[in-house]
C-alpha cells in the first residue's frame, strides 16, 4: 500500500468528502457533538469545537462568501479548524499566533477571508491562485484606509497569513500569495494608533461611578440575602399552582370551590385576578384553576355567564401567593404578597443580584462566574487548632487556559489558586446552589430560563443576556427605591454607558485603591477587601485581580501626587513628619505623567518608595509611605500601608492646607451633634472636635512651603 502525503507529513490532512464532519471527532466537544455539520453544508455551527459553558455561539455562514471563492475557502477553513500550524512555521514569526485557534476567533478569521473574496471579486479577481503578493499588498493597503483601528487592523492581516499558511497546508492547495507584511512586517500596513488604543484590555475599562455601583451592591446584596427565601418560595408555589392547574379534572367540588373563591368578588365589584395576555388585561385563568382546581372549561362558563372579560378590563387585580413574607426593607415588608405573575421576574431579579455579588465581591472575570458549578464553594472544616478557615471557591479559567502547545483550552483549566470568598459571596452561591440540580453550573441556562417549555443548549447563561438582565434589574431596582421612598437609593446611569458584566472586576480594584477606608455597601470595608480579595491571588503569578488593583494603586498615587504638586506650586503649605520628603516626591509628578500604567511598571513605581504617595481621604491626611517606620502594620512589613489603620504619631504624615481647613470643618460638624445627643457621647464628640482643631493648629505652625525648601 503506497503512503499518502499525510501519512508521511502528520500537518497535511486528507480531502474531506460532502459528508465530511466539520469538525473531527478528536476535537470535538461531547457536550456540543450533537451541533457538528457536514463539510457540504451552507452553515457550519463552531459549538463542537468549544465546551466553555458561556462562550458566544460561533458559526460560519458559507451563503457570506462570493460563490467564486466558496470551495477553496471552504477546503482551508476545514483544514484550519482540523489542523495545527507547524512549529517551525510559528518559531519564526513575531506575532502572537497559535497553533490552533478557539471557535471565536476561528470565526472571525474566515470572516476576515470573506471579506478579502468580495473585495478580489470587485477586481475582477476570481481565485486565490491570483492574489498573489502584490494583490495582498495593495489589499493590506486598503485595510490600513479603511480607519478600523489598529488592533483591528492588524488581527486582520493575521488572519490572512493563516490563509495563506493553511493553504500550503490543505490537500488541494489554491495557492495564494505570501502576504506581503509576513515578509517585510505589517507596520506599513497599519493605521496610526490612536489615543488609549495602546492599553486596551480590562485595564482600560472604566470603572463604575460610586453612584452607581454602590446602590447597585446594596440593592443586589439585599435581594440575596434578605428576599431569597421570599422569592423561592413564591416560585416554589407558583409551579405548584401551575402543575395544579395542568391536573385539574373539574369535580362537583372544584366547582363548588370556585364559585366559593369568585362569587364574593363579582357580587362586591372588587377587584378580579388578572393577568396581561398579549398586551391585553384578562382574567388569570391559570392561577383561579390552581387555586381552586376547577377545569378550564369551568373557569371559561362561569367567565362567559358574569361577563367577566369585560370586568377584569375595569377593575383588574392582583394574584397574591399564599407564601408568608419575612423580607425587611429598613425594618418594613417589602412585600404585602408576592404576586403569581412577578413570581419569574423576582427569580431573574435572584440570579442577577447573585451574578453582580459574586463578580464584585470576588474579582471574578465574568466567563469564570458563568463557569462556576454547584459545590464549588464548600464550608470549610475546622484546622488541628479547632479555627474554622475562610471560604474558597473553586473554578476553572477561561482567559488564559492554554494546552502544552499554547492553545487555547476552551474548557478552561482549574485554578491552582482558588477564591476567597467573604460572607455576602457565599450567601449568593448558597441561593444559587437553590436555583440549580446538584452539580450543574450556578447559571445553567435551562435552569435559568424560566419560560414554560423553554429547552435550550446546554452551558450558562451568555453574556449577553446577563448584561440585559443587569440593565432590567437596575429597572426594577429603581422602581423599588421609589415605592419605598428610598432616594438615597436610587441606581445613577453610569456617566461611561451601561453596567456590563466586565466593568466589576475593573470597579473592585478601583475602590479598594480609591477608597481604603471607605464602605461597600453594607459596612464592607475596601480596607479589608484589599487583605481578603488580594489573598488569593498574592501567592501565585496568575494575573489576577492582585494586578488590577496595583495598577488603579499607582494611578491613584499618580493624581495625589499632581494635586501635591499643583498645590505646592500655587504657594500652598504641608506639615508633618514627612513633609520635606513629601515635598520632593511631589516633583516626581511629571515622571507619573508620562508613565503607561501596566502590571510591570504598576510593580516598579510601588517599590519606589520615595516617589508614591497615598491618599487618606478618612484620616484627612496623605502618606508618604516608608515600609521600616509605618504604625500601621503590627503583623510584618508591607508594600502598602493599611490606611484603615492610620495611626496619628506615625513618621509617614502630611497634611496640606486644605487637610486643615477639613479637620476644623469635620470638628465642626461634630460640635453640633454633640449639642443635640446625650451628655456622655456628647462629651465624647467634643473631645473628638478639640482633638481635630489640634491637629489643623498644629498645621498652622509648622507648615512649609517649596518657596522655603528652596525648591
Amino acid at each position: 500500500m503506497t503512503a499518502t502525503a499525510a501519512d508521511l507529513d502528520p500537518y497535511l490532512l486528507p480531502m474531506p468528502g460532502p459528508a465530511t464532519p466539520v469538525v473531527a471527532d478528536h476535537l470535538t466537544a461531547a457536550v456540543h457533538a450533537y451541533l457538528n455539520a457536514r463539510y457540504h453544508d451552507r452553515v457550519w455551527p463552531l459549538a463542537p469545537l468549544s465546551e466553555n459553558p458561556s462562550a458566544r455561539s460561533a458559526t460560519i455562514h458559507w451563503r457570506h462568501c462570493p460563490d467564486a471563492f466558496d470551495q477553496q475557502m471552504r477546503l482551508v477553513a476545514w483544514t484550519m479548524i482540523n489542523g495545527q500550524l507547524r512549529p517551525t512555521f510559528l518559531k519564526d514569526r513575531t506575532t502572537r499566533m497559535r497553533p490552533r485557534l478557539g471557535a471565536g476567533r476561528t470565526s472571525e478569521t474566515v470572516y476576515a477571508w470573506f471579506h478579502l473574496a468580495s473585495w478580489l471579486t470587485e477586481q475582477g479577481i476570481c481565485t486565490l491562485a491570483a492574489c498573489d503578493s502584490n494583490v495582498l499588498h495593495a489589499y493590506g493597503q486598503h485595510l490600513r484606509d479603511q480607519h478600523t483601528g489598529r488592533k483591528r487592523t492588524l488581527d486582520n492581516l493575521v488572519a490572512l497569513t493563516r490563509l495563506w499558511a493553511f493553504d500550503q497546508l490543505s490537500a488541494d492547495p489554491a495557492g495564494i500569495g505570501r502576504p506581503p507584511w509576513d515578509e517585510r512586517g505589517v507596520d506599513d500596513y497599519l493605521p496610526a494608533e490612536s489615543d488609549g488604543e495602546a492599553a486596551g484590555g480590562e485595564n482600560e475599562t472604566e470603572p463604575l461611578s460610586e453612584a452607581t455601583m454602590g446602590p447597585l451592591l446594596i440593592w443586589a446584596m439585599r435581594v440575596v440575602d434578605d428576599f431569597a427565601d421570599d422569592i423561592l418560595a413564591a416560585w416554589a408555589e407558583r409551579q405548584r399552582l401551575i402543575a395544579s392547574a395542568a391536573s385539574a379534572t373539574g369535580t362537583e367540588a372544584a366547582g363548588a370551590a370556585l364559585d366559593a373563591y369568585m362569587r364574593p368578588l363579582i357580587e362586591a365589584g372588587a377587584p378580579l385576578p388578572s393577568t396581561i395576555r398579549n398586551g391585553k388585561i384578562s382574567l388569570a385563568r391559570t392561577y383561579i384553576m390552581g387555586l381552586t382546581r376547577a377545569s378550564g372549561y369551568q373557569v371559561d362558563r362561569l367567565k362567559r355567564r358574569h361577563h367577566l372579560a369585560e370586568a377584569v378590563a375595569e377593575r383588574p387585580g392582583s394574584c397574591p401567593l399564599s407564601v408568608p413574607v419575612s423580607g425587611l426593607i429598613h425594618g418594613r415588608p417589602w412585600r404585602e404578597a408576592v404576586d403569581f405573575d412577578e413570581a419569574a421576574e423576582l427569580m431573574r431579579h435572584l440570579a442577577t443580584a447573585a451574578f453582580v455579588v459574586l463578580s464584585y465581591l470576588t474579582g471574578m472575570r465574568p466567563g469564570e462566574v458563568l463557569g462556576l458549578r454547584s459545590g464549588c464553594c464548600p464550608d470549610p472544616e475546622p484546622g488541628e487548632d479547632g479555627q474554622v478557615g475562610r471560604h474558597l471557591i473553586r473554578g476553572h479559567e477561561y482567559k488564559t487556559a492554554r494546552d502544552e502547545d499554547g492553545n487555547h483550552l476552551s474548557a478552561g483549566s482549574e485554578r491552582e489558586a482558588p477564591w476567597v470568598a467573604i460572607a455576602p459571596v457565599v450567601n449568593a452561591i448558597r441561593v444559587l446552589e437553590r436555583m440549580v440540580p446538584p452539580g450543574h453550573l450556578l447559571f445553567d441556562r435551562q435552569a435559568h430560563d424560566l419560560r414554560v417549555g423553554r429547552s435550550g443548549r446546554p452551558g450558562s447563561l451568555k453574556h449577553i443576556t446577563v448584561r440585559e438582565r443587569i440593565e432590567d434589574f437596575v429597572t426594577w431596582a429603581n422602581a423599588e427605591a421609589a415605592r419605598h421612598q428610598l432616594p438615597g437609593e436610587v441606581i445613577s446611569p453610569d456617566p461611561h454607558g451601561r453596567i456590563g458584566t466586565g466593568r466589576f472586576r475593573r470597579s473592585l480594584a478601583w475602590h479598594i485603591a480609591r477608597r481604603p477606608n471607605g464602605l461597600v455597601a453594607l459596612a464592607i470595608q475596601y480596607g479589608h477587601m484589599r487583605t481578603i480579595v488580594s489573598a488569593g491571588y498574592a501567592s501565585r503569578g496568575r494575573g489576577g485581580i492582585d494586578e488590577l488593583v496595583n495598577i488603579e494603586t499607582v494611578r491613584a498615587v499618580a493624581d495625589t501626587v499632581a494635586d501635591l504638586h499643583d498645590g505646592l506650586e500655587a504657594g500652598g503649605g504641608i506639615s508633618g513628619p514627612a513633609a520635606r520628603r513629601a515635598i520632593k516626591a511631589a516633583a516626581q509628578a511629571p515622571r507619573f505623567a508620562g508613565t503607561a500604567i501596566t502590571a510591570t511598571t504598576a510593580r516598579r513605581l510601588l517599590a519606589n518608595e520615595d516617589a508614591v504617595i497615598f491618599d487618606n481621604p478618612q484620616a484627612l491626611l496623605l502618606c508618604h509611605y516608608k515600609r521600616e517606620q509605618a504604625l500601621c502594620h503590627r503583623d510584618g512589613i508591607k508594600d502598602t500601608p493599611s490606611l484603615d489603620h492610620c495611626v496619628p504619631g506615625c513618621g509617614n504624615i502630611v497634611r496640606t492646607d486644605q487637610h486643615a481647613a477639613d479637620l476644623r470643618h469635620r470638628a465642626d460638624v461634630l460640635d453640633r451633634q454633640a449639642a443635640h445627643t446625650p451628655k456622655p457621647i456628647g462629651d465624647r464628640l467634643r473631645a473628638n472636635a478639640a482633638r481635630l482643631r489640634e491637629f489643623a493648629d498644629t498645621h498652622d505652625r509648622t507648615r512649609i512651603t517649596l518657596q522655603e525648601t528652596g525648591r
